[in-house]
Order: C-alpha cells, then sequence, then structure tokens
C-alpha cells in the first residue's frame, strides 16, 4: 500500500518508517525539516516537505503524492507547551484530514493518549468518557485530544489509537529526557496516581497493525498499568538514580488504561510491562 506517515521524524515515526518498508508498503514521509530526509531515504522511504499549517500547500503535497492511507504520527512536544500540543491536535489534524479526503485517501490512523480520560475505578477502557470536567492546563490537552479524534472519525475509515505514556529513545523517559533527569535530581515523586507505559516500538508495531484494524479507538498500553509508588522506584533504580520520594495523592488523568481490545486484534507488545521495559532499555 501507498502509505503517508505526518510526523515521520517523531519518535514513533523514526521506528514506524522501517517497519512499514519492511512490510513491503511505498512509504511518504511527510516532514517540515529538511535534515531529516536523508535518515528516512536510509529507511527506504521517500519524503514530502510541507508544514501542516499550511493548507494550500499540504492540499497540494496529498493531491501529487495521493495515498491510500495517512498516519497522523504529529505531535508538538519540545517545549513541554500543552497548548502547542493542543494546537497540532486541532488545527492540524483539521488540516490533514481535509486534504486527505479531498485526495480520496480511504483511511487514517492518528495518534491520541490515554492521559485524558474521566476519573472512575480502576484503569479506562476506550468506551470510558474524556475528561471535560478537568482544570487547565488538563482541559486543553482534554479538549485537543477530543477535536483531533472528532475530526479523524470524519475519514471512511479510521483508527485512534490512544497511546499510554511513552518511553523509549527520544522520549522523555529516555535515560537523556526530561524525566530522567527529574528523577537524577529527586524531583519526581512517587505518588499514588496510576499510569499505563508503552515502548515506542510497540506504540509503531500498533499503528502497522492498524492498517488492518476495524475502523474504532484502541488503548495501545502495556498490561501493567500501576501506581507512581510501584513503577518511579523501579524506574530511578534502573537509571542508577536516587531512591525517590513518596508522596500521596494523584493528578487527574493518572487513571491508566486497558489494552484487551488491541490485544483481541493481533497486537502483542515487545514488552507487556514497563518492568521489564524499564531495565532493558534504560542506561
Amino acid at each position: 500500500m501507498k502509505i503517508l506517515v505526518a510526523g515521520a521524524s517523531g519518535v514513533i515515526g523514526r521506528v514506524l518508517i522501517p517497519m512499514l518498508v519492511q512490510k513491503g508498503h511505498e512509504v511518504i514521509g511527510l516532514i517540515r525539516n529538511p535534515e531529516h530526509a536523508e535518515s528516512l531515504m536510509k529507511a527506504g522511504a521517500s519524503f514530502v516537505l510541507a508544514d501542516v499549517y499550511d493548507r494550500k500547500n499540504l492540499f497540494s503535497v496529498l493531491a501529487e503524492t495521493s495515498p491510500e492511507i495517512v498516519i497522523h504520527q504529529l505531535t508538538s512536544l519540545q517545549a513541554m507547551d500543552p497548548s502547542a500540543n493542543a494546537r497540532i491536535r486541532v488545527e492540524g489534524t483539521r488540516n490533514l484530514v481535509d486534504a486527505s479526503l479531498a485526495a480520496g485517501v480511504r483511511r487514517m490512523i492518528s495518534q491520541s493518549i490515554t492521559m485524558t480520560y474521566a476519573p472512575g475505578e480502576g484503569p479506562a477502557t476506550e468506551d470510558c468518557p474524556l475528561d471535560f470536567e478537568a482544570l487547565e492546563p488538563q482541559l486543553t490537552s482534554v479538549n485537543g485530544v477530543h477535536a483531533l479524534e472528532k475530526t479523524t472519525a470524519e475519514m471512511l475509515e479510521y483508527v485512534i489509537l490512544r497511546y499510554g505514556v511513552l518511553y523509549g529513545e527520544g522520549t522523555w523517559y529516555d535515560s537523556n529526557g526530561f524525566f530522567a533527569e527529574q528523577v537524577r535530581l529527586g524531583n519526581l515523586p512517587a505518588n499514588d496516581g496510576v499510569t499505563s507505559f508503552v515502548h515506542t516500538e510497540d506504540a509503531a508495531f500498533a499503528a502497522v497493525l492498524a492498517l488492518e484494524w476495524p475502523t474504532g479507538t484502541y488503548n495501545i498500553v502495556d498490561s501493567d498499568p500501576a501506581a507512581g509508588t510501584e513503577w518511579v522506584p523501579v524506574y530511578a533504580k534502573s537509571l542508577n538514580a536516587p531512591e525517590p520520594k513518596r508522596m500521596p495523592g494523584s493528578m487527574r488523568g493518572e487513571r491508566g488504561a486497558l489494552n484487551a481490545k488491541a490485544l483481541r486484534n493481533g497486537w502483542s507488545p515487545r514488552f507487556a510491562s514497563w518492568r521489564e521495559g524499564f531495565p532493558k532499555t534504560l542506561h
């Protein structure tokens, strides 16, 4: 199949592109920075330069490339600014869906997140509501996710992948990432809030499988949602960092999620738990 990956240079895109090429697909990476072109070509993909906020150009690019499927892995996380990430989910997704529909694209696979479910008992399933009663800045993220998912659902066929907290190369939880630095400084307390993790390779693998999945929404998380009192000490130990402080309580969005639907559809993550993934991938 001919597949365009928007966000091809991101932490998932970099892993996803070689997987798609290996499966025999014709892959086009949509990038904004030409510096990423060489790595795409080395992986066996072609590339197009476009900014998702340049609506006119995006329509031209989709019309020229005419992909069968668009994989939306666009994020704006570098500055840790919820409003920037919400903008790409709202405005970027709007432009990408409109351009895809105009170009006759039949299916879109979009990256969403699990950290916007409303509070409730136990980890969330895909049927649980989003947290529209959250306060800022969490509400900005919730509204961004809602817009992304609602807009994606305008496609004839679509799959929404609600990823858990990503760890792996290039993420905030990588050995050189923001949270690794925080835990080394003793600034990442172990609280009672529940987190669901997923390694970037497993997240990318889900996107490959989603090429054939029935239209719908899927939680892409490992099988071990856990409180911070469990995972933060293991994370710290994997980084040879000091034992973290304990802090009672939790924050909104710290509920965790369940992955039964994805497992039923053939997803089998390399790391079924962060307990295995942290020690094997962090240094």
